[in-house]
């Protein structure tokens, strides 16, 4: 009996609860979320975008240009504001604000993502090449409809200016497709220019201020001797093809007297100097100046200055003339070379160098002294190698091909049937110069040729001519009696 009053109490509840519910007013919030809506609110998309009009609520229906600053552009230009239902709630519908946007064919979109301002036109990472002649770039569009009709132009950045004046280029050309590349011909070096892609009437979507290669200079114009300071002169160069950053002067002097001494000096100067003095020799002393001014990107042509110290109206070539060599013997591949220091104060500089070159048509006593031979390699038979380091501080005979070694280079035997030269060298390094001072010898060794005892024939010959005279004196005093 008590169970049935319970079950019975608790349908009464139950109905009661349900009267109350059909009678409850309708939630108003509830009410609003089910009715259409008339405005939207200004959507929250990227920051630089410009909406016109610019306000807080739209209409339904009502269009709004989107915009983007220069060299920007918006998935859509042109968007607007309409309902669309969610859900339905108690029988009625309930909806929510949606922005709708404009495709290329015309037809309206519901946009489902932020609209973003979008770079239009990107150059392809890492393609830029930039040399002293030209200027290259990769392109894409991300935005094929808004990449239509674009126009690129190269520039010169600014005026140019004595001596350094560029020309104006005619670099333009109209951009089709999605990618692509554009190149600028026909530049100068070391010049400043604008590369520039827009679309018209003045939209930039790209510009880049770009400055060419440096490439080497150009020849100097004049180089002359200044007599009253014996030092040599010459026009600054300007910084038309890259920025001079100094001047490369290779300087030889030949002696009348000895033909076979041979003195070359190699210098770097400061892009501020202007003279260097000529090394100091006799009056007969012949000289040949080359002169290149530098750039980063190397030496460029050089200026050719020769003369005699006694005539400089009238240059002469300088003479070679390498010493010879009388005692040479093929059977053992040796020659003996009578060698003296090459500066007058040997406790100065006292190292001296034994170039050996196998002698061949064009080659140079000059090339031989400036280069850098390596010590002698029996397996690649070098030209020129080096064959002995001399610590030479008073005269002596020295025998080549003797086959000795010593401080890693190898004294070689002479090989039969070729010819030689040789250089005795000294060379002396600075900060800025460097100076290579050669003696040359230049000799044969003949197969079948026996040594020549050059001594003893000259002592034989100075007896033979003393008895002569003797003969000569003894005749002489017989007839005269």
């Amino acid at each position: 009996m008590a169970l049935h009053l319970q079950a019975l109490s608790f349908l009464l509840v139950l109905v009661s609860l349900l009267a109350a519910q059909g009678q409850e007013e309708p939630d108003p919030k509830v009410q609003g979320e089910s009715w259409e809506t008339e405005t939207c609110q200004r959507p929250r998309w990227d920051s630089r975008l410009r909406l016109a009009p610019d306000q807080d609520n739209y209409k339904k229906n009502e269009e709004v240009m989107l915009s983007c600053p220069e060299g920007f552009q918006p998935s859509f230009t042109k968007i607007k504001c309409s309902n669309e239902v969610q859900s339905i709630s108690h029988g009625k519908p309930v909806y929510r604000e949606v922005w709708r946007g404009r495709d290329s064919r015309g037809g309206w979109i519901r946009i489902r993502s932020d609209v973003e301002c979008i770079e239009v036109l990107q150059v392809v990472p890492g393609t830029l090449e930039i040399s002293s002649t030209s200027i290259k770039l990769n392109w894409t569009c991300r935005l094929p409809d808004a990449c239509q009709r674009m126009r690129a132009t190269c520039r010169l950045a600014g005026p140019s200016f004595p001596p350094c004046e560029a020309e104006e280029v005619k670099g333009e050309e109209m951009l089709h497709g999605q990618d692509g590349t554009f190149t600028c011909p026909s530049l100068q070096p070391f010049t400043d220019y604008s590369v520039t892609i827009s679309l018209p009437p003045s939209t930039i979507l790209f510009t880049w201020l770009v400055r060419t290669e440096e490439t080497v200079p150009d020849k100097p114009e004049k180089l002359w001797l200044d007599p009253s300071t014996g030092s040599l002169r010459w026009k600054a160069l300007p910084s038309c093809k890259g920025e001079i950053i100094g001047y490369q002067l290779n300087i030889t002097m030949r002696s009348a007297q000895d033909g076979s001494f041979l003195e070359m000096e190699r210098l770097r100067l400061n892009s501020s100097v202007t003279e260097y003095p000529l090394p100091e020799h006799s009056p007969s002393s012949s000289y040949v100046v080359t002169m290149q001014g530098l750039t980063a990107a190397g030496a460029g042509a050089a200026f050719l200055w020769e003369s005699q110290t006694n005539s400089l109206d009238t240059p002469r070539p300088l003479d070679i003339s390498c010493r010879s060599v009388r005692d040479i013997s093929p059977s053992q591949g040796t020659a003996v070379l009578p060698l003296r220091p090459i500066t007058p104060h040997p406790e100065v500089a006292r190292e001296h160098q034994l170039i050996v070159a196998a002698m061949r048509s064009g080659t140079a006593v000059e090339g031989t002294c400036l280069g850098e031979p390596q010590p002698f390699n029996a397996s690649q038979q070098p030209s020129t190698y080096v064959a002995a380091v001399l610590n030479l501080t008073a005269p002596m005979d020295f025998v080549l091909g003797s086959g000795t070694h010593g401080q890693g280079y190898h004294n070689a035997a002479l090989r039969p049937g070729s010819d030689y030269m040789v250089l005795l060298r000294l060379v002396r390094r600075s900060q800025q110069a460097e100076k290579f001072t050669c003696v040359c010898y230049s000799f044969s060794v003949v197969a079948g040729q026996p040594p020549v005892p050059w001594r003893g024939t000259v002592i034989g010959m100075v007896v033979l001519l003393a008895l002569l005279l003797l003969s000569a004196g003894i005749l002489w005093f017989v007839l005269s009696r």
